[in-house]
């Protein structure tokens, strides 16, 4: 054992979801060896890191646009009135709503 390749042994707990998780994984992949498939995984495998500021901006413009669309209707409701000042900040919103939303998409696509 002394002239071993692979001298240094690495030593983890999972659960018992987890091991059935790893297993399903070895199946899909045809493979039963799991020291190969694990040391595959640690070096090969991908590791996501999502970065979702965008979306929580992507939700605040959504919650600013969607007040802003309530208060105009509640005016006209009560008044009978638009105003087109109105209508442009309410475009304004969508532009920027619309704006930010395919910037996301794009880097998403890019992934």
């Amino acid at each position: 054992m002394a002239n071993r390749k692979r001298n240094v042994q690495l030593h983890f707990m999972v659960t018992e979801h987890e091991r059935n998780l790893i297993d399903i994984k070895m199946e899909q992949l045809g493979t039963k060896n799991m020291g190969a498939y694990l040391r595959k995984m640690a070096i090969d495998g991908y590791v996501i890191h999502l970065d979702l500021s965008d979306i929580r901006e992507l939700v605040t413009l959504l919650r600013r646009t969607s007040n802003s669309l309530n208060q105009l209707t509640k005016r006209v409701h009560e008044t009978g009135n638009i105003y087109g000042e109105d209508i442009n900040d309410l475009r304004e919103s969508y532009n920027k709503l619309w704006e930010t939303a395919d910037e996301i998409l794009s880097r998403i696509s890019a992934i």
